[in-house]
Formats: structure tokens, sequence, C-alpha cells
């Protein structure tokens, strides 16, 4: 199975400036060990298990929880059953579509 979940995560009681708090919740992610990437709205993370996926979004939460009152987080999970590697899979199919196109 491959779980890919794309979510953005922030506190909303921190003013306009969240990056430190993203940074911090970046490191959460990274040190869950899956494939992830970072991007300018969100982030992407590839687990083989949903219990794994919700378990990535806890570690990001847990990260900032202690210093933040009010947490946003959207999130959006596509379960597959077959092989992983889709986060990177995905694109290249559409890259070699697009050149297809010509």
């Amino acid at each position: 199975m491959s779980v890919l979940v794309n979510f953005a995560m922030f506190p909303t009681d921190r003013g306009g400036s969240v990056s430190s708090y993203v940074a911090k919740i970046e490191r959460a992610i990274v040190a869950c060990g899956f494939p992830s990437q970072l991007t300018p709205m969100s982030t992407i993370v590839e687990t083989d298990t949903m219990q794994q996926a919700l378990s990535v979004i806890q570690a990001a939460y847990d990260a900032i929880a202690g210093e933040c009152g009010r947490i946003y987080m959207t999130a959006s999970i596509d379960a597959r059953e077959g092989e992983g590697d889709r986060m990177k899979g995905k694109v290249e199919s559409v890259m070699r579509k697009m050149e297809e196109l010509g």
C-alpha cells in the first residue's frame, strides 16, 4: 500500500510570520523517516500504511502544540493498494505525458 498525505499546519496565534514553527514541524516530519517534500504551501509525505501517515501528522502537531494555543491544519490523503514511490512516480508520469503532447 502507498499512502500519500498532503498537509499544511501552522499556528494561528503567533503573528504573521510562522516560518520558525513550520521549521519545527518539518524537523518532526523528517525525523519520522518517510519520504517527504516541502512545498511553498504544504508538505507531501509517503508512507506504507494509513496508521503511519496519521502518526506523521500527530508528530507534526506535537512539535508545536506545547507552544501554540491554536493550530490550523488541512490534509488530503490518497491511499492506494500496490507499489510505493508514487510521490515521484505521479510527477514523472505527468511529465512524460506532457512531452508526448509536444
